[in-house]
């Protein structure tokens, strides 16, 4: 592991501290406390993981195919099936290495998500990242409907040293779009970050909208490669879901991005999303330096789940 890998290894282990707690304390009560695996050691172990935000039907799911592996594999000890479980967890979140194929081409990348979820922050990292990967960016400021946002993400760019295109408050969206579309092309840009606006309670309205740059994009920038990111607080934990599928009706969502995980017990939303939505967490927030924005790495992120606590 690289010294960087190893560096967000334990700032994920300690990010994860509240999330570990809730599912960790729990576990250990069910590992230590059951004698042999039986219908009771399931359903208590279901309950954790519920209350750890990994949903019903997610929980169902893990909860099925580690009773076919403790069947198949004869196992009759509890403890025995912790590493089972982690790799069954696992395995409901891989995430494929041409998930970010997107980085290593000319490409559009439309960051969308609701006001408040960290989106505008997410885009000035991803900036700040691919420009030190040595990529051209360009940052579209796409959200007219709030002037703080267009200088949010101004002194984003500023600190990224990447440049911006960005219109009037007020301004229609697509036609920043087409400015900034127009700017990538002319400058010859690897990566186009486009913010848009996070109105989900006039739903009609955001639909539109995301459709006519959808649009403008597919005209006038066809051979773009496209990749639509969502980005979802960490912290309102199921309701985080419940706007991946909103917005998943209008947008062809192609992953997701989680931010202030190191702010809940609610991590498990993780796993969650992406088991029910069938689209890859790709990038995972843990706290504010540009480096605590990561690409998501599943075992990671499940064996710092499963670390003792006093082992970080």
């Amino acid at each position: 592991m690289s010294e960087e890998k190893k560096g967000f290894f334990s700032r994920l282990v300690e990010g994860l501290t509240k999330t570990r707690n809730n599912i960790m304390s729990g576990f250990d009560a069910i590992f230590s406390g059951f004698s042999n695996i039986d219908e009771d050691f399931y359903e208590e172990l279901e309950e954790v993981l519920v209350m750890a935000d990994l949903g019903i039907h997610t929980t169902e799911n893990i909860i099925e195919e580690l009773k076919r592996k403790v069947k198949e594999q004869h196992i009759k000890e509890p403890q025995a099936c912790k590493q089972l479980l982690a790799d069954t967890i696992k395995e409901q979140m891989r995430v494929d290495e041409e998930a970010y194929r997107f980085e290593h081409q000319t490409s559009v990348v439309l960051v969308i998500g609701v006001n408040g979820v960290g989106k505008t922050t997410t885009i000035g990292k991803l900036a700040g990242q691919y420009k030190k990967a040595g990529k051209k960016v360009v940052l579209a400021a796409a959200d007219t409907f709030r002037a703080a946002a267009i200088e949010q993400l101004t002194e984003w760019a500023h600190r990224a040293g990447v440049d911006i295109i960005a219109g009037q408050e007020g301004s229609d969206p697509a036609s920043v779009i087409y400015d900034a579309i127009a700017a990538a092309k002319a400058r010859k840009v690897d990566i186009l970050l486009c913010d848009t606006a996070g109105r989900l309670h006039n739903k009609k309205n955001l639909m539109e909208e995301l459709k006519k740059i959808n649009r403008i994009i597919e005209r006038e920038y066809p051979e773009a490669y496209r990749e639509n990111l969502i980005v979802l607080d960490g912290t309102t934990g199921q309701n985080a879901l419940v706007q991946a599928k909103q917005f998943k009706e209008t947008a062809d969502i192609t992953g997701i991005v989680l931010t202030k995980l190191d702010g809940t017990a609610k991590g498990g939303i993780a796993i969650a999303i992406q088991a029910e939505l069938g689209v890859p967490v790709k990038y995972i927030g843990i706290g504010e330096k540009i480096e605590d924005l990561q690409k998501f790495d599943t075992d990671a992120f499940v064996d710092a789940l499963f670390t003792p606590a006093e082992e970080n």
